[in-house]
């Protein structure tokens, strides 16, 4: 089996200082490539000079992470994509239980390892964790991961079992079912485009495994934190961009449900004085208003598959339950 990692550069010359090593060091057997997507700094004259092996791919345009990757991932020959985040630490043989669950399970075609905090390493980090999941009104969550709140990994999710969704920090996947699937939804520029992605192939009839045997340590928001009212536009606006175009239900209740509760999400942001995520939501929705009549009619071209949600509401569970873990 042919194996690319392929990492996603912009402005990153810190990052592939501290995280590159890894990667070279504890993939063998694998191509390893760089793709920049415009870079001014001096990140891709540090690769070619200290990683000669390491190969470069020049995007001409930044055009985020779905742009980056579905332009990069053209030239790029290999039977399965891992797309690595620049700020994800490897860890020895991460890559053996990740190649053996393809060899041996030809119906899994997506995958996910252990997704752990590089700033703390005993707990699960934001995004991805455990495995992904989604709730009826597009509000995803992970095992070890519930809007805020972390789970120490104390090895409950050390287990390979099917998912809904695998973080883009460590996202492996096919060629063909990436190619299958047309990429990435270009106009995500960055943030849920793995989910909407899955969802896809959800509804396509692939699968989305998780690997717990394999482990990387991920930073987390280092190319946009959680505090850039950016990440919040983006999360919301295409969360329901993700779910305008992919949920089997009857869509117009289940959008007006989901409106009320980013109206009450961003209430929580302007009653906190976060005022400019309270305008990063209203933004979002307006986005999402006049992109509405281009994902209607998407939403008529993709495939349909009846979801069995494994929590109807996330926000009702963490919020009203009190549930906090998995």
């Amino acid at each position: 089996m042919k194996l690319a990692i392929v990492i996603l550069n912009w402005n990153g010359k810190e990052l592939l200082e501290k995280f590159l090593p890894s990667v070279t060091k504890y993939s063998q057997g694998a191509d390893i490539y760089v793709a920049d997507n415009a870079s001014t700094d001096s990140s891709i004259d540090y690769v070619s000079r200290t990683f000669p092996k390491v190969k470069i791919i020049k995007n001409t345009v930044n055009g985020g992470y779905a742009k980056g990757y579905n332009d990069a991932l053209k030239h790029v020959d290999a039977d399965v994509l891992c797309l690595l985040n620049s700020d994800i630490e490897v860890t020895p043989n991460w890559l053996t239980p990740i190649i053996h669950e393809f060899e041996i399970n030809t119906s899994t075609d997506i995958i996910q390892p252990k997704i752990l905090d590089y700033k703390n390493k005993s707990h699960f980090e934001y995004a991805g964790a455990g495995g992904g999941f989604i709730d009826k009104y597009g509000y995803a969550y992970c095992r070890g991961r519930i809007f805020d709140t972390i789970e120490k990994d104390e090895g409950q999710y050390n287990d390979t079992t099917s998912i809904f969704w695998a973080s883009g920090a460590c996202f492996f996947i096919r060629k063909s079912v990436f190619n299958k699937l047309q990429g990435f939804d270009e106009s995500y520029f960055a943030h849920f485009e793995e989910i909407d992605l899955c969802w896809r192939a959800c509804n396509s009839g692939f699968n989305t495994t998780y690997v717990g045997t394999s482990t990387v340590y991920h930073v987390g928001g280092a190319t946009l934190n959680a505090i850039n009212p950016k990440k919040t536009y983006l999360n919301f606006r295409n969360s329901l961009f993700t779910l305008t175009k992919n949920t089997d239900g009857f869509l117009f209740g289940i959008i007006i449900m989901r409106l009320i509760l980013d109206g009450i999400a961003g209430l929580k942001f302007l009653l906190s004085l976060k005022f400019a995520h309270f305008i990063a939501v209203l933004k979002a929705h307006f986005s999402f208003y006049a992109n509405l009549p281009r994902l209607l009619r998407e939403r008529k071209q993709l495939p349909k598959k009846k979801m069995n949600y494994k929590i109807t509401s996330i926000v009702w569970s963490y919020y009203i339950r009190k549930r906090r873990s998995y």
